[in-house]
């Protein structure tokens, strides 16, 4: 192949990655021609409702596989996290690149971390997985809807609409706004999105030529991990109406795989924590969500 189009999301984020996956697919293959498909979709559009209120994270990729689908568009690049546990039928991830910083960030010029906030403070995310571990650990604080691109929330939060915003790390870094960060989150604090800091690269199946372009791009450890947190994911319906979380990392070749559900108002958490060979990451997903369910689970989910 001489030329790919890469659909992409029109924000600023959404277009540093598929600007990022374009060169790094013409440094590896000499000759290519990368061009990209900016489109608006619902989830960029419906700004004023959780994304569980409005159809969930398949809002952000529909119109991207509408464009494959019709020609207009080879592949596309999603933010990992954005993306649902199941796709399409015809479509593939055919690649997860390696993983930027995966934790979440505090972001506040007032104090410096969730515990030194005071009673009524208020945090803005659209996660509910963000707001039911906030409100565990911190129940004075005030949790309330923030939606938009990085820099709409980033604005929201200088004009004083809210005390602190967490965002993904990982976001912040890409775009150059490091500095913008307060304090990274570690998992012990705020466990992570299934997939949250890895960019996946979607594509029609099967599309052998495309395949074997993106090879070179792919990331067997990050790869792993995201497998087994979107197992986790799946097994438990797959979509972003659930206040969950999981994390994978992997040491040698093994994988430790940490998750949680939670009710969203932060009073009922049950966790999960299991380690296992790296050959079958989707098999430690599904463990580690029936240890979820037998701890209850599904009542938590209201199933």
């Amino acid at each position: 192949m001489k030329k790919l189009v890469i659909a992409t999301r029109r924000s600023r984020l959404a277009l540093w990655q598929a600007q990022h996956i374009a060169g790094r697919l013409q440094a590896a293959h000499a000759g290519l021609s990368v061009e990209l498909l900016p489109m608006s979709t619902r989830g960029d559009e419906l700004i004023d409702r959780r994304l569980d209120q409005a159809g969930g994270k398949g809002l952000f990729v529909k119109e991207l596989e509408n464009a494959m689908s019709d020609g207009r568009a080879d592949l596309a690049v999603h933010s990992m996290k954005d993306v649902p546990a199941d796709l399409p039928p015809g479509f593939v991830l055919a690649a997860i690149t390696a993983r930027e910083d995966p934790r979440d960030a505090l972001v506040c010029s007032k104090y410096k971390t969730l515990g030194g906030m005071p009673k009524g403070a208020t945090v803005g995310t659209s996660s509910l997985r963000r707001q039911s571990q906030i409100v565990e650990r911190h129940p004075g604080l005030e949790v309330r809807l923030l939606r938009g691109n990085v820099d709409t929330r980033l604005a929201k939060l200088d004009r004083g609409e809210y005390d602190a915003i967490v965002l993904a790390a990982a976001g912040l870094t890409r775009l150059g706004l490091e500095a913008r960060i307060t304090a990274r989150l570690d998992a012990e604090e705020m466990l992570p999105a299934p997939g949250q800091g890895a960019l996946g690269i979607e594509c029609l199946a099967p599309s052998a030529d495309i395949l074997a372009l993106l090879a070179p791009l792919a990331d067997a450890a990050s790869a792993a991990c995201v497998r087994a947190e979107r197992t986790v994911s799946r097994a438990l319906g797959g979509s972003c109406t659930l206040p969950l979380a999981a994390f994978a990392q992997m040491t040698g070749n093994r994988v430790r795989l940490r998750a949680l559900v939670a009710s969203s108002d932060g009073k009922r958490v049950v966790r999960s924590e299991l380690e296992a060979d790296a050959a079958d990451p989707e098999a430690l997903g599904n463990q580690v969500a029936q240890d979820l369910r037998r701890q209850g689970a599904d009542a938590i989910l209201g199933r």
